[in-house]
């Protein structure tokens, strides 16, 4: 793969191949301000990890997932560590059939192996797809189509106080504020805090704080910090105390997760 840039123009394109991919690596960590653009986006990793975020939820997306924005959606997006990844940016008149919301999904090999073929085109404006690439155009439509969404990510209140404390805990999920304390700092019962975090998340607050922490932890993870560090930097009592959590979540330990993450492509 090459190093990782995109044309900014390209991804506005209106006429141009209906599907454009660019793919490539990027050995630091690299940070996108909020943006949007005309066509629709389905990006993710072969490497390491990204960090998501629109309006209404952040995802740390995993190489096993990917995240489909819908043209014109804002949004931004953050690499941790070294990364090797890729974008496909589909024509917008060409996404009526897809998603309307933004929302992560679980990649097949088939989209996966589409992809990356599709990345080693070369990027011209004016040059249409011979037929062999707009039938691995056509599966990659498809495909975005067809397979479900997966929640994965840290649904956002719309609140504008319960947003106020969800963006605070984004921040410093190692906080030691109780929610008394939180609906305080908020200016909001606790009880209100409590029933309208349920309401506009689906979790509970304890719940969506804990997966707050276990999503900057994957973050962590990805930059090659030690398990132990991060238990302490995210709050928790003991290493092992983090080690349980997030066996429980994952599947794994953080230790594993880890090397999966850092690991060399095949």
């Amino acid at each position: 793969m090459s190093d990782f840039s995109v044309d900014r123009s390209m991804v506005n394109w209106s006429d141009g191949p209906v599907v454009i991919v660019v793919a490539g690596r990027d050995d630091s960590e690299h940070l996108s301000a909020p943006h949007a653009h005309a066509r629709g986006q389905l990006f993710g990793s072969v490497r390491g990890l990204l960090t998501v975020g629109v309006d209404s939820a952040v995802w740390v997306v995993p190489s096993s997932h990917a995240v489909w924005l819908p043209p014109h959606r804002v949004h931004w997006a953050c690499s941790h560590g070294p990364f090797e990844g890729w974008g496909a940016y589909v024509a917008e008149g060409a996404c009526s059939a897809l998603p309307e919301r933004a929302c992560t999904i679980r990649i097949s090999g088939l989209l996966r192996e589409a992809v990356l073929r599709a990345g080693s085109w070369p990027l011209e404006r004016a040059t249409p797809l011979q037929p062999a690439q707009d039938r691995v155009a056509q599966v990659i439509m498809d495909e975005i189509g067809t397979l479900p969404p997966e929640p994965l990510g840290l649904p956002m209140p719309v609140d504008a106080r319960l947003s106020r404390i969800a963006r605070a805990l984004v921040d410093d999920p190692a906080s030691e504020r109780g929610l008394d304390e939180w609906a305080d700092w908020g200016a909001i019962s606790a009880r209100t805090l409590s029933r309208r975090f349920v309401v506009e998340t689906g979790f509970t607050f304890s719940t969506w704080r804990q997966r707050a922490r276990l999503m900057r932890s994957l973050e962590l993870l990805a930059t090659g910090q030690p398990v132990s560090t991060i238990a302490l930097d995210l709050g928790y009592s003991s290493a092992s105390a983090f080690i349980a959590v997030f066996r429980r979540a994952f599947g794994a330990t953080p230790s594993a997760y880890q090397q999966r993450l850092t690991a060399a492509p095949p």
